[in-house]
């Protein structure tokens, strides 16, 4: 076992005895919701997993130590700290190890260290990938590229409506990752169900999705799998509206000069604020949402 990775005792178990485990992220603690919701939402997703039959395991580096399984007492560490935890990509880790130093998995890390502690499934929000004007910038997130070689199941809303969906999408087609709609022909554009764009498949249920995987990990590609999973009917926000709010959020940041790492924390707040704090909600539904297709995909994945 790697030297530096820590793996609860309740996630040891269940990898022993072959039960479904749910790798879940901790930016969104860290960096993706205001305290005290951060941490209610974090304990939340942790309990559907549980009510939908598998082990959850929150993915963050605490003290140099990249935990697969954290305690509600590290969780509250990580809400509380908040930003000044780093937002930690597969740049950061040797650093943060060597210094002994705390990271809020992205996730690229949390699919680095689900991977290295054995655990197929990994429910999140969305995934970073193309920013728009990236023809001038080149910020193209790092989670495409651990898509492309890491291999786990990534279970999300989609794409952050942030992003430049379509060049995304071409990025991943270049780079071999199935692009799945769960339940849809359309690929889900984080706060709403809509972006114009299409999948590669669609798959209906978890069973087959479990088949799916199985036969790539059989077959030795690799690489992940995403599974991108609407946000329920009754919490997708209008594309009108969310489209408005992320190109003001887009000019705003602009004339505020943030680049880099801090462009999405940046821009989820901004639209949370233009929307009154509908985006917030809307995200909270739709990782509880990913949750249990996780669960119910991990149980799936578990009888093969």
């Amino acid at each position: 076992m790697n030297k530096y990775l820590e793996i609860s005792l309740e996630v040891q178990e269940a990898l022993k005895a072959g039960k479904p485990i749910v790798a879940l992220e901790s930016t969104i603690i860290s960096h993706g919701m205001p305290y005290p919701q951060n941490v209610q939402t974090a304990l939340r997703v942790e309990q559907t997993i549980r009510e939908n039959g598998a082990i959850p395991a929150t993915i963050a580096i605490i003290g140099g130590k990249l935990k697969a399984g954290c305690t509600p007492d590290e969780i509250e560490y990580l809400g509380q700290k908040g930003q000044y935890v780093i937002k930690a990509s597969r740049r950061d880790l040797p650093v943060l190890i060597a210094r002994k130093e705390d990271g809020a998995t992205t996730v690229t890390t949390t699919m680095i260290i689900a991977a290295m502690a054995g655990i197929k499934v990994f429910a999140t929000g969305g995934i970073g990938g193309v920013h728009r004007g990236a023809q001038q910038t080149f910020d193209i997130s790092a989670d495409l590229e651990e898509l492309a070689q890491t291999p786990v199941m990534v279970i999300c809303a989609g794409a952050k409506s942030i992003l430049d969906l379509g060049l995304t999408l071409e990025y991943l087609e270049t780079k071999g990752v199935p692009v799945i709609g769960y339940g849809t022909d359309e690929l889900p554009a984080f706060y709403t169900r809509h972006s114009g764009f299409g999948v590669d498949y669609r798959i209906d249920t978890p069973q087959e999705l479990a088949a799916a995987f199985q036969a790539k990990i059989d077959c030795g590609l690799k690489g992940a799998m995403l599974v991108t999973n609407p946000i329920p009917e009754q919490y997708s926000m209008p594309k009108e509206v969310i489209d408005a709010a992320i190109e003001q959020a887009i000019h705003d940041m602009d004339a505020a000069g943030i680049h880099g790492k801090q462009c999405t924390p940046f821009l989820l707040a901004k639209v949370k604020d233009l929307t009154g704090g509908d985006s917030l909600a809307a995200n909270i539904q739709l990782v509880l949402n990913n949750a249990r297709l996780a669960a119910q995909t991990a149980k799936a994945l578990c009888e093969k």
